[in-house]
C-alpha cells in the first residue's frame, strides 16, 4: 500500500514539473517537435514547387493561345477562297499556325498527364520527343510549301475532290 502511494504521489509531480518548463529550457531532447509530424525529403509527399510568377507563362501565354485558335478560322477560310500559288505568305502563316496550335495542345496533354514529377524518365523523354517532332513537321511543311503545291492548294484540291 505504501509503495502505491509513493508512486502515485511522485510520478504526477515529476511529470507536472517537467511539462511546466518552457521548451527552450529543456536541453535533453535530441529532436525538435514539428507540428504535423516529421517531413521526410525525397518522397511522394513533398510539396509541389510553384514556378515564379511570369506574365509570359501566365496571361500572355493564355491570350496568345486564344488569339491563335481564333485566327485559324479566318486563315482556313482564306485558304479555301484563294490559290496557293498566288498567296505563298498565306501558306507559310497557315502552316506555322497549325503547327504551333498542335504543339501547344500536345504539350498541354504532356503537362497534365505525363508530368516529370510523376514520370521522372518518361516525362522529359516525351517532352523532347514532342519538340523534335514539331521541328521535323516544320521542316516538312516548309518543304511542302516551297517545293510542292502548298497547303492552300492542297486544301482547295481536297475541297473540290
Amino acid at each position: 500500500m505504501s509503495s502505491s502511494l509513493i508512486l502515485r504521489s511522485t510520478i504526477p509531480r515529476t511529470l507536472a514539473r517537467r511539462s511546466a518548463l518552457p521548451l527552450g529550457i529543456r536541453q535533453a531532447q535530441t529532436w525538435n517537435y514539428v507540428p504535423g509530424g516529421p517531413i521526410y525529403k525525397g518522397t511522394v509527399n513533398d510539396p509541389t514547387t510553384f514556378p515564379p510568377p511570369s506574365r509570359t507563362h501566365g496571361s500572355y501565354h493564355w491570350a496568345f493561345e486564344r488569339l491563335l485558335s481564333a485566327g485559324l478560322v479566318p486563315m482556313t477560310v482564306a485558304a479555301f477562297a484563294t490559290t496557293g500559288s498566288s498567296y505563298p505568305i498565306l501558306d507559310g502563316i497557315l502552316g506555322i499556325s497549325l503547327i504551333i496550335h498542335s504543339h501547344i495542345g500536345f504539350d498541354s496533354i504532356l503537362v497534365d498527364y505525363v508530368h516529370k514529377r510523376k514520370f521522372p524518365i518518361l516525362g522529359p523523354i516525351m517532352t523532347w520527343t514532342l519538340r523534335a517532332t514539331t521541328v521535323g513537321v516544320m521542316v516538312g511543311v516548309y518543304q511542302f510549301n516551297t517545293n510542292d503545291i502548298g497547303l492552300t492548294e492542297l486544301i482547295a484540291k481536297v475541297w473540290t475532290a
